[in-house]
């Protein structure tokens, strides 16, 4: 063969047939008559013919044998006649997941938030990234007390949830960002005034009680429970949500740890928030029910926050 053709028939040979020649095959193949294939599918006999030729060169193989009175399937034919059955019914059963699945995804997606987490600048691009990659999905976004933030996941009333860990067992959480913790106290108190504090200076100072049905690791991690030095923390009076927290505090009848974005978000007279030395930071996350984790709208609410993640910072 000279090479001009060699060339042709490698390049002819390196080139995938279509889903739509394969089908056109197999109706050949039933048919074996090229007027009733071409009528079944719509299509002139030349344009079907055409369309074998090149299916024909795409593989290197003649499919057919032809005379003017009949059409013949060859050896090769045979052969790979059942192979394109499989090939076709394998884009069919591909094409039937998608579909569910984007019908699944055109259904609700309840986001819960706690705090200030609604208007955080990751919030806001991972619901970003969700509705420009799932337009048909309706995302619904609701406020949730600090109270039942983590319940509302375990009772389905929120389907993600963006919250500050640490999170129980039964929850999974994908990390957004991170910022220092701060000392929200009364104004009256003397340590109020300083630029800076050490957590050894609040020894003395109760902190607000959270109410029992949190999780115990939560409550710990935001009463710095136990303190570095092992000693016991006092509490105050038990808080159901943000703003008795803070008028609890400006009361000077006891004080807590937030996440620095309180400065911004919840200002408050009579409340000072001051920088405490050596507290772990917090760190905002997305939230599921490990349960739920393959859900088709949970998952692309984990695969938004996942490209969140991933962008290069500013």
């Amino acid at each position: 063969m000279a090479p001009g053709r060699a060339d042709a028939a490698r390049v002819a040979g390196d080139a995938e047939p279509s889903v739509h020649q394969l089908r056109l095959f197999l109706t050949l193949g039933e048919e074996l008559h090229f007027g009733r294939a071409a009528a079944r599918v719509f299509i002139s006999q030349s344009a079907l013919s055409q369309q074998i030729r090149d299916l024909e060169r795409r593989l290197q193989v003649q499919l057919f044998r032809r005379s003017s009175r009949t059409v013949e399937l060859t050896a090769a034919g045979e052969a790979l006649l059942p192979e394109a059955r499989k090939a076709v019914a394998g884009i069919d059963r591909l094409r039937r997941v998608a579909g569910a699945q984007s019908r699944q995804l055109s259904a609700r997606l309840t986001v819960g938030t706690i705090g200030a987490e609604a208007a955080m600048p990751h919030t806001r691009a991972v619901l970003r990234v969700l509705k420009d990659r799932h337009p048909a999905t309706e995302i619904k976004v609701v406020t949730l007390n600090f109270v039942d933030h983590m319940d509302a996941l375990f009772r389905q009333e929120a389907d993600v949830v963006f919250l500050r860990p640490p999170v129980p067992d039964g929850i999974e959480t994908h990390q957004l960002a991170s910022e220092p913790r701060v000392a929200c106290l009364s104004a009256d108190d003397p340590l109020a005034a300083l630029p800076q504090i050490a957590l050894e200076q609040l020894a003395d100072r109760a902190v607000v009680g959270m109410p029992e049905r949190l999780p115990r690791v939560w409550r710990d991690f935001w009463a710095a429970d136990p303190r570095p030095d092992g000693s016991p923390v006092k509490y105050g009076p038990v808080v159901p949500d943000m703003e008795a927290l803070l008028h609890t505090v400006a009361a000077g009848e006891a004080m807590c740890f937030l996440p620095a974005a309180a400065r911004d978000f919840f200002p408050r007279p009579g409340v000072r928030y001051v920088d405490v030395a050596g507290l772990v930071p917090s760190v905002s996350s997305l939230a599921w029910l490990a349960a739920r984790r393959n859900a088709p709208t949970i998952t692309a609410a984990r695969h938004a926050a996942r490209t969140y993640s991933q962008r290069p910072g500013p």
